[in-house]
């Protein structure tokens, strides 16, 4: 996992954070909070590394299980689900822009 991309991940949170709108307003449409773990991580490849920029299961003392739904998982470990939700979502939507041009 690079440092430039978790420094990326970070720095949209921080962006995500700043909106003016809402964020439980989005319709998200690949990651729902009721999603499993394993459904998520098949969505795109970096979602893993996602998941271990916000502590969630990127060390061994961090484990989740890949049964668990995203909305288990950051309730234990005290994560605004919005905020993980969006910056899932915009994984996917950048890569999506990206094949287009």
């Amino acid at each position: 996992m690079s440092f430039c991309f978790l420094y990326q991940i970070k720095l949209l949170f921080i962006k995500l954070y700043i909106k003016e709108t809402a964020m439980s307003e989005r319709e998200y449409k690949h990651f729902y909070p009721e999603m499993p773990v394993a459904e998520a991580m098949q969505v795109h490849p970096r979602v893993a590394e996602v998941f271990a920029a916000f502590h969630l299961g990127g060390c061994a003392h961090c484990g989740i299980s890949r049964f668990e739904t995203i909305e288990q998982v950051c309730m234990a470990y005290g994560i605004d689900i919005n905020v993980l939700l969006n910056v899932l979502e915009d994984l996917v939507a950048k890569e999506k822009e990206e094949k287009e041009q």
